[in-house]
């Protein structure tokens, strides 16, 4: 390995800083949108394709599984091909492999072209951290990570609402083509102002066996978590034999790649306390988050009759308060230790998940937006202060590194927290079910009242028992999100204690006294 002097330019001063922020932005958001836009179009992809709904779900599975595998090679790939090199190539292969995702002719061809798009997307968010602390001095290191933090809290908002206004005016093949100019537009100008400010590159050698074993059990592992809720879990032999597979492919994986001279994925990093703390306390704290997101909408379109674009209207001022807050949020990390602004970020989840633990059926769109609202000021202090913690006192090479390797364990947590919050909810569900039919018997006067009102209003008995179903059914699932939202508060309570194992202050950081100061210092290195 070579032993030389890091590449470490100055930041860039004026126009040169604001261009480059905005090119890097860009591809961040168009890379984070993708992953969200095709979800609503999965019906209409599906008809067009010819093949079945749950066959179409493999369009999201696929991006999602050859990303989670690219995302901890990041490291490696940038120190063999620099920094600047590999952003822009993942860049324009994000591109082509949208032009042709949008003229697949079928199903397969489609998820072949998912499957590259995922793989090419993985390093482009890693990498848009290191080109953006490195385009920013020390003292506004927070700035530039709450101006990314942005990016990538609007653009899972903005996916759904976009993604179904274009299936339904346009055609689907538009949610991959409407990446084409931003992603040239985003090469080009990283190229412009970047090219100069390459990484040093290292002709390290390939760890085949490494490589192979990360996407036997990334793969084996990812599909298990999309498919389980379908097959029943552990009740299918399928998910059994992924499981497996997962699990003695991770241990073979960990054993490897902790001997190998040159291993493809950097677990080292895991022995710095700052860094195992706060990619912990990131991933626990976005699985709980990503699966209550994706549980909302589903029990509102299900339970409470509401059509997509309004469950999507009512999730979307979660970006308002986010968006104002997140640059003040960046602006005073350095001022403020980042481990009482992560525990505050946790204490507000709480508060809004404690007030959706109220919802019932007869809740209006009013009382169940002012939760969504309130959840931007916790996304602002979520992302930033926990981002400075794991990144610091880590060199500026191996920031992609550390950057992959956290992305990598916060969306496999992503897809946890949706299997589990969703199993968990229809599990609650039936629980509920059969405690609410319970009551539903002849020497019940209520229920013989019930009946007897809809028997007069002219429904057959059938139909009123019909009828009652539907209205258990409601009940059930309402008490049973009730519970997941609960349940999710406590945890995020739970969290704070893992912040503040978190170092305040790291040994020899850049940055003199006090304690938060020298960890965004830290974060950035020798930028």
């Amino acid at each position: 390995m070579s032993t030389a002097t890091p590449f470490n330019p100055p930041p860039l001063q004026g126009s040169a800083r604001l261009w480059g922020t905005i090119a890097v932005s860009l591809a961040t958001f168009m890379n984070v949108l993708d992953s969200s836009i095709a979800n609503v179009s999965l019906p209409a992809i599906a008809g067009d394709l010819g093949v079945s709904a749950n066959q179409g779900t493999w369009v999201i599975t696929s991006f999602g599984v050859a990303n989670a595998i690219a995302l901890p090679l990041t490291g490696w790939l940038s120190q063999r091909f620099g920094q600047v090199r590999l952003f822009i190539t993942s860049v324009l292969l994000f591109v082509l492999s949208s032009w042709l995702c949008g003229l697949a002719p079928n199903m397969t061809m489609l998820i072949i072209f998912r499957v590259m798009q995922g793989f090419v997307a993985g390093p482009m968010i890693p990498l848009s951290q290191g080109l953006l602390l490195s385009s920013y001095p020390p003292a506004l290191a927070g700035l530039a990570m709450g101006l990314w933090a942005i990016t990538t809290l609007v653009a899972p908002v903005v996916g759904p609402l976009l993604g179904g206004w274009i299936t339904d005016n346009i055609n689907w093949s538009w949610i991959f083509y409407i990446n084409i100019p931003f992603g040239l537009l985003s090469a080009f100008m990283v190229w412009s102002i970047y090219r100069k400010r390459e990484s040093v590159i290292r002709k390290l050698p390939i760890d085949s066996v490494g490589l192979g074993l990360l996407v036997i059990w990334v793969g084996a592992l990812q599909i298990m978590l999309d498919k389980g809720k379908e097959l029943d879990w552990f009740h299918s032999p399928e998910v059994v034999g992924l499981g497996l597979v997962a699990l003695v492919g991770c241990a073979i994986f960990l054993a490897w790649e902790l001997t190998a001279e040159h291993p493809v994925v950097d677990l080292h990093l895991f022995k710095r306390r700052n860094f195992w703390s706060g990619t912990l306390a990131i991933a626990v704290g976005y699985g709980l988050f990503f699966g209550n997101v994706v549980l909302l909408p589903l029990w509102l379109q299900q339970f409470m009759g509401y059509p997509s674009i309004d469950a999507g209207m009512l999730l979307a001022p979660v970006g308002l308060l986010a968006i104002i807050l997140s640059p003040i949020v960046g602006k005073n990390v350095n001022r403020v230790d980042p481990r009482w602004l992560a525990s505050f970020a946790f204490v507000v989840f709480a508060v809004v998940l404690l007030m959706r633990s109220q919802f019932n059926t007869q809740a209006d769109f009013g009382t169940m937006m002012l939760p969504t609202i309130i959840q931007g000021i916790a996304m602002a202090f979520f992302f930033i202060p926990l981002s400075v913690i794991l990144l610091s006192g880590i060199t500026p090479d191996k920031i992609p590194a550390a950057s992959g390797l956290s992305s990598f364990v916060r969306i496999v947590a992503g897809s946890f927290g949706t299997s589990i919050a969703t199993t968990v909810w229809q599990d609650r569900a039936a629980m509920h079910h059969a405690q609410l039919a319970e009551s539903i018997h002849q020497g019940s006067a209520t229920a013989t009242q019930v009946l007897a009102g809809m028997r007069n209003a002219g429904l057959t008995p059938e139909q009123a028992l019909a009828q009652v179903s539907r209205l258990i059914d409601q009940q059930a699932y309402m008490l049973a999100i009730d519970d997941v939202f609960f349940a999710s508060a406590m945890i995020f309570l739970l969290l704070i204690p893992v912040v503040w194992f978190a170092r305040p202050k790291l040994a020899g950081s850049a940055g003199g006294a006090g304690g938060s100061g020298s960890n965004v210092d830290a974060a950035v290195g020798a930028h």
